[in-house]
């Protein structure tokens, strides 16, 4: 496993604050990117979502009401055109997703952070 830890995340988010706290705590080097100010690519997510081992959709948060507007949860759409829109929209994306080498984990909570340290 790759010793480099990058958190992707949103300076504002409460969980994003705890689990870089965490980070922190641990004395471990990372890496903090902000997605909003560094934004993610189609390329960067898909990896990223490969790496979480999760479909889709379970990284979308669905309850923004963006993704209410956009009716998300009811329209049939394919993986590729819902990772575009959250990389359109990074609000639409959970966070924060924490990476070390081949893996990484959706830190909702934030001590799940503690599978990578």
């Amino acid at each position: 496993m790759s010793n480099v830890i990058v958190i992707y995340q949103k300076p504002t988010c409460s969980k994003c604050r705890a689990t870089l706290a965490l980070l922190k705590d641990s004395g471990q080097a990372f890496d903090a990117v902000n997605y909003y100010e560094a934004p993610l690519t189609v390329e960067r997510l898909r990896e990223l979502i490969k790496k979480l081992g999760l479909p889709v959709r379970d990284i979308l948060r669905s309850d923004e009401p963006l993704a209410r507007r956009l009716e998300l949860a009811e329209r049939r759409l394919s993986d590729d055109e819902l990772i575009k829109i959250m990389v359109d929209n990074p609000d639409l994306i959970q966070r924060p997703i924490v990476v070390r080498g081949d893996e990484a984990v959706l830190c909702r909570p934030p001590e799940n952070v503690m599978k990578l340290l």
